[in-house]
């Protein structure tokens, strides 16, 4: 596969936009298998050859708080329970955690028997070394159920994991909070974003927080300004080009520097992790310390895991999309988002392909909803998100004329990692627009 091809598994995230909403017209979930179902290998597209040996799953993911750890350890019971021989290994993990154990997974080769795929490059480069176990055929009818989403997961037309969350990132925010300061309506404009942020300093509430300190939630500042200044087919062909030769990329670290300049994050925000505790970014929103911070669709459950109620933010949860930016050329309805999921090793028994088709079941897809765990892909789930700002995403998702994938994940782990490090330093102060830029391109250089 030429470093091209792998390229173009990153662009795939705005067909799998485009897609969605078709796809779940369509579907048919009359003949939705249970646990038991799946053991037996109905739905899987083949013969999963899963005899009754003992076999243990081991399975990594990062759902370490409640509601989400407890729903995951009943629907590993549950599968237990009608597949006597199968042991599903827990291994409950902090996001931080877990992304830097996988890192070390994939370089030792050691890979657990299901992990979280984000997609992108990152995917394609995993297919590359071997390391990912092709499921296009012995999950065919989960894939077809689930349509356009899985384009972000393919390379080469085959599907290498099953997305079960599929959502974007956004401004999250204390309708109360903003209340208290005067704040009307949520800003739609940077300007108007800008004015938000003097008035709940006026108002002597600190007004954003960021978890600087695990870097991609700065990024993702970068990530968005260059999706507000950037065209899209500019985005397109820096993914499989790797050129960063377009002034857009100069004025996105520009915008950058306009919000950075104005103070609005939280004291220590360059040391303050994304999730981890009360005084992350995600917990200090949750107990009402800060008013906003940019995060994905993940956050209101990663809040509720934060606060000893287990309610986060509850009624006073809000959210708006990142605001337009002053001569904008990317499209303003455009959204930087992406998705988890579930791959399997090469070397995964067959039960484990049977264990994440139950994953995406119609079941466990709607209790993933109802317990604000993410935007579920299943389209039989759609209707039980039951939080509204949750509820409001799926219908920014679905109607966004593209969805660009994480810059991180896109690009790959060598270059993503270079611009993540430089954005960060752009939010210390030490590095000018154009040092993005530079240091973007001086990695993808090192890569060619």
């Amino acid at each position: 596969m030429t470093r091209r091809t792998r390229r173009q598994a990153a662009l795939v995230v705005a067909a799998a936009a485009a897609l969605f909403s078709t796809a779940c017209a369509g579907q048919d979930s009359d003949s939705e298998p249970d646990a038991a179902d799946t053991a037996e290998g109905d739905g899987n597209g083949g013969d999963t050859g899963g005899g009754d040996e003992p076999v243990t799953i081991e399975w990594w993911h990062n759902s370490n708080n409640d509601p989400g750890r407890s729903y995951y350890e009943q629907v590993a019971a549950d599968f237990e329970e009608a597949n006597p021989n199968v042991t599903i290994e827990i291994n409950a993990q902090e996001h931080e955690d877990m992304l830097t154990r996988l890192d070390a997974a994939f370089q030792s080769g050691d890979v657990p028997d299901i992990y979280m795929e984000r997609g992108g490059g990152e995917l394609a480069a995993h297919v590359d070394a071997g390391l990912t176990r092709d499921l296009t055929d012995d999950a065919a009818e989960t894939i077809d159920k689930l349509g356009g989403s899985v384009a972000g997961w393919q390379v080469d037309d085959r599907t290498y994991a099953l997305p079960f969350s599929l959502g974007v990132v956004g401004f999250w925010y204390n309708t109360a909070l903003f209340e208290e300061a005067g704040i009307t309506e949520p800003p739609q404009t940077l300007d108007d974003w800008l004015a938000a942020v003097d008035a709940l300093k006026d108002a002597d509430i600190e007004p954003v927080s960021v978890g600087a300190g695990d870097a991609w939630p700065a990024a993702h500042y970068w990530y968005y300004t260059a999706l507000r200044q950037c065209a899209q087919d500019v985005l397109q062909d820096a993914v499989t080009s790797l050129g960063f030769s377009d002034p857009c990329f100069v004025r996105a670290g520009e915008t950058l520097q306009t919000i950075v300049e104005a103070e609005p994050f939280n004291a220590g925000f360059l040391t303050t992790p994304a999730q981890e505790g009360p005084t992350s970014a995600s917990g200090l929103l949750a107990t009402e310390r800060v008013a906003m911070e940019l995060a994905g669709h993940w956050e209101p459950g990663v809040m509720q895991g934060l606060t000893e109620d287990g309610e986060g933010l509850g009624e006073n949860t809000g959210w708006f999309p990142f605001p337009e930016v002053p001569g904008q050329e990317g499209d303003p309805e455009a959204v930087l988002g992406g998705g988890d999921a579930w791959a399997l090793s090469a070397d995964a028994p067959d039960q484990a392909v049977d264990f994440i088709e139950y994953l995406l079941s119609d079941e466990v897809q709607q209790g993933f909803a109802e317990n604000d765990m993410g935007l579920p892909v299943n389209p039989a789930a759609s209707d039980s998100v039951t939080d509204p700002a949750l509820s409001g995403l799926l219908e920014v998702r679905d109607n966004a004329p593209y969805v660009q994938l994480y810059f991180d994940t896109a690009f790959g782990e060598s270059v993503g990692g270079a611009m993540n490090d430089a954005i960060v330093q752009a939010f210390a102060g030490n590095a000018s627009p154009q040092d993005i830029v530079d240091a973007t391109q001086q990695a993808a250089d090192a890569e060619q």
